[in-house]
C-alpha cells in the first residue's frame, strides 16, 4: 500500500506556470505506474498525464499536451507535474493516482490510491 501526498498548487494568472508534487510513503514507488487527474466542480474526474515505473513512457491528454510535462524520481518517491502556459480551463483539484498494473491507464477506475488533491486556480 502506498499513501500519496500532493502539494504545490495555488492561485496563478493564465500563460504562468505551476509544478505540482507527489510525495508516496509506504511500499515504494517505482512499484506503480503514476497518472494526474484533475476535477472541476461539476465535472468528472478527468486524465491529465500518466507515466510508467521507471519514466520511460508517458502519456498525456490532448488538451494538456506540449504544456504539462509529467516525471519522476523513484529515489525521492515523487512525482512532478510541470504545469505551463496555464490557462482559465485548468483551473480544478489535481490529483495524483497510483496503479499497480503495467500499463498507462487513462481512466480512473484503473487506479488503485489516490491522494487527497491539491487547488490550481488560473486567472484571466
Amino acid at each position: 500500500q502506498v499513501q500519496l501526498v500532493e502539494s504545490g498548487g495555488g492561485l496563478v494568472q493564465a500563460g504562468g506556470s505551476l509544478r505540482l508534487s507527489c510525495a508516496a510513503s509506504g511500499r515504494t514507488l517505482s512499484s506503480y505506474v503514476m497518472g494526474w487527474f484533475r476535477q472541476a466542480p461539476g465535472e468528472e474526474r478527468e486524465f491529465v498525464a500518466a507515466i510508467s515505473r521507471y519514466g520511460g513512457s508517458t502519456s498525456y491528454a490532448d488538451s494538456v499536451k506540449g504544456r504539462f510535462t509529467i516525471s519522476r524520481d523513484n529515489a525521492k518517491n515523487t512525482v512532478y507535474l510541470q504545469m505551463n502556459s496555464l490557462k482559465p480551463e485548468d483551473t480544478a483539484v489535481y490529483y495524483c493516482a497510483a496503479n499497480v498494473a503495467v500499463v498507462l491507464a487513462t481512466t480512473p477506475a484503473r487506479y488503485d490510491y489516490w491522494g487527497q488533491g491539491t487547488q490550481v486556480t488560473v486567472s484571466s
